[in-house]
């Protein structure tokens, strides 16, 4: 049996770039005091849900805690629940707003593991349609995504914020 790979060169420049920063991502997110402009969908009392910068399809989020952790296995029950539950609330409003016929959830731990932020834990969701990996991305060092940022947060804002009464106050 021989191995299947799907390249995506892309990304290169961002993983390398992000694992030299100096600061995190994440962090920087939630001290931009621009919730729009950091692209933070929602924030609840243990964690935030955040739009992939560079996403794979449109829709790509992230689910992250507050605190600058690395370590998975120590996570407070409250965070890795509160985070469970944000993950249910993305795929359910992923699921009606853009009707994917499938989902990724996952974590990288670790640069090695392929984690472009490798000291900020964090979950990607990922809605998958048939056919949406098509070559552009191998062969064009292009990925091609049906709508930018601005319009996938100006269109999943409202749906999160009607999904989540109890969110935290919007900045």
């Amino acid at each position: 049996m021989t191995a299947s790979y799907i390249a995506a060169p892309w990304r290169a420049r961002y993983v390398r770039s992000a694992l030299r920063r100096k600061d995190c991502v994440f962090c920087a997110a939630l001290r931009a005091g621009d919730d729009r402009k950091a692209y933070i969908l929602h924030r609840a009392r243990h964690a935030f849900i955040i739009l992939n910068r560079f996403p794979y399809p449109a829709g790509h989020l992230m689910v992250a805690p507050y605190r600058h952790t690395a370590d998975f296995a120590r996570l407070s029950k409250a965070v890795s629940d509160e985070m469970t539950a944000l993950l249910k609330l993305c795929v359910r409003i992923l699921g009606r707003s853009d009707r994917p016929h499938g989902f990724n959830l996952g974590m990288n731990l670790g640069a090695c593991a392929g984690a472009g932020v490798a000291d900020h834990l964090h979950v990607h969701v990922v809605p998958r349609w048939p056919g949406d990996a098509n070559f552009m991305p191998v062969l064009g060092d292009v990925s091609v995504l049906i709508e930018d940022l601005d319009a996938s947060y100006d269109r999943l804002l409202p749906l999160f914020r009607r999904s989540s009464p109890s969110s935290a106050p919007k900045r």
